[in-house]
C-alpha cells in the first residue's frame, strides 16, 4: 500500500496553499499598540487642555494657575480661570468630541472621504435657525442662539432624511447627499435674503458665524453637555455596524446588518453632535473633514478604533487652533474658526498628497 506524501508547505514543487491568517498574537499586538496610542493622545489633550486655562490675554503665571485652579480665592485671576477660561475649555473639549465623531460618522454612513458634518444641511439647518432668532424673534444672547441652533439643525436633519428615503428604496449615501445638498442651497438662499434687507440682524449674526469658543460661558457647557454624550453614546455603538456597511449593503443586509436601522441613528447621532456643536460656537469648519483621515491614516479603517481616536484628536486640534488664536492675536485674539480653517487646510492637503485617502 503506498501512503501519499504532501510536501510541508513553502518547500516548492506543489500548488501554494493560500495565506494563513494572522495569528492571534499579532493582533493582541497591534490591539495593544493603539491602545497605548489612545493613552498618549489623552495625555496630550489633558496637557493641551491645562494650557488652554493657563494662557490668554491676561499674562497669568503657570504657578499662580495652578493655585487657583484648585484654591478659587475670589481674587481677579481666580475670577479670569474658573469663569471664563474653564467654561471655554470645556466647550472646546465638547465641541471637539462632536466635530470629530460627527465627521467620522457622516465619512462611514456615506461612504464618501470628502464628506463633513455640513454635507446633511446641519451646519446651514442651525444657522438658518439663529437668523430666525434674530431676526424675528429678537434674540440676542448666546444661551437663545443655542436652541434655535440646535432646532435648526434638528428640522435640517429630519428633512434630509425624509427625502432621502421618500420615493422607492431606501435612504441611500448619494440619494442623501444630494438631499442635504439641495436643502443646503435652499437654506443659503434664504439666510441671505434675511440677511439683506435686516442689517441689524447681519451684525448680531456675523458674530455668531464666524465660530468661536470665546463669550461661552458654563450655562451654555450645561446646555449641550446632554446632547454630546447622547451622541457619543450612539456613534460608538454604532462602529461594529459601520464596519459591516464598509462591505456595501448588500454584503451587510447578508452579514445581518440592518442598514435602514443604523444610517437612521447615525443620522440622529451626527444631528445630535453636530447640532450641539454648531448651536454653542458657530460654524467651526476642517476638523470633522480631516480629523477622521488622520485617525484612520493612524489606526487603519476599522471603526471601533477611528471613532475613540476621532473623539481625542479633534479637541486637541480645536484647543490648540485656540491657544494660537490667542496668542498670535495678543492683546485680542484670533477667532478660533478661522485658525482652523487656517491649519486644517494646509494638513488635509498634506495628508493628501502624501498618500492616498485611507480606504473606507
Amino acid at each position: 500500500m503506498s501512503v501519499a506524501v504532501q510536501a510541508p508547505a513553502g518547500t516548492g514543487g506543489g500548488t501554494s496553499s493560500p495565506a494563513a491568517p494572522a495569528p492571534p498574537a499579532h493582533h493582541a499586538r497591534t490591539a495593544t499598540l493603539r491602545g497605548l496610542g489612545l493613552l498618549v493622545g489623552l495625555g496630550v489633550l489633558a496637557v493641551v487642555a491645562l494650557a488652554s486655562i493657563w494662557l490668554g490675554t491676561r499674562d497669568i503665571s503657570f504657578l499662580g494657575t495652578w493655585t487657583v485652579l484648585w484654591h478659587p480665592d475670589g481674587s481677579h485671576d481666580a475670577v479670569i480661570i474658573h469663569d471664563y477660561r474653564i467654561p471655554r475649555t470645556l466647550l472646546g473639549l465638547l465641541v471637539g468630541v462632536s466635530l470629530g465623531l460627527s465627521g467620522a460618522l457622516m465619512q462611514a454612513l456615506t461612504r464618501n472621504p470628502l464628506a463633513d458634518p455640513g454635507l446633511l444641511g446641519v451646519n446651514l439647518g442651525a444657522s438658518t435657525g439663529v437668523v430666525v432668532a434674530i431676526a424675528f424673534l429678537g434674540v440676542g444672547t448666546i444661551l437663545g442662539y443655542v436652541w434655535f441652533a440646535f432646532a435648526g439643525a434638528a428640522v435640517a436633519s429630519l428633512v434630509v432624511y425624509l427625502l432621502g428615503s421618500s420615493g422607492r428604496g431606501m435612504a441611500t449615501p448619494e440619494r442623501l447627499v444630494l438631499a442635504g445638498a439641495a436643502l443646503t442651497a435652499v437654506l443659503y438662499a434664504f439666510n441671505t435674503a434675511v440677511l439683506l434687507v435686516n442689517p441689524g440682524a447681519f451684525n448680531e449674526f456675523r458674530f455668531w458665524t464666524v465660530g468661536a469658543l470665546a463669550g461661552r460661558y458654563l450655562n451654555v457647557v450645561l446646555a449641550i453637555l446632554p446632547f454630546v454624550l447622547v451622541g457619543a453614546v450612539i456613534a460608538v455603538a454604532l462602529a461594529r455596524p459601520l464596519n459591516v456597511l464598509a462591505m456595501g449593503d448588500q454584503v451587510g443586509r447578508a452579514l445581518g446588518a440592518r442598514v435602514g436601522r443604523t444610517r437612521a441613528l447615525g443620522a440622529v447621532a451626527v444631528m445630535m453632535l453636530c447640532g450641539a456643536a454648531t448651536a454653542a460656537c458657530g460654524p467651526i469648519g476642517f476638523i470633522g473633514l480631516a480629523v477622521p483621515h488622520v485617525a484612520r491614516f493612524v489606526v487603519g479603517p476599522d471603526q471601533r478604533w477611528v471613532l475613540p481616536y476621532s473623539m481625542v484628536l479633534a479637541p486637541i486640534l480645536l484647543l490648540g487652533a485656540d491657544i494660537l488664536g490667542r496668542v498670535l492675536g495678543a492683546p485680542g485674539e484670533v477667532q478660533v474658526g478661522i485658525v482652523t480653517a487656517f491649519l486644517g487646510a494646509p494638513v488635509f492637503i498634506a495628508l493628501c498628497r502624501r498618500r492616498k485617502l485611507v480606504a473606507l
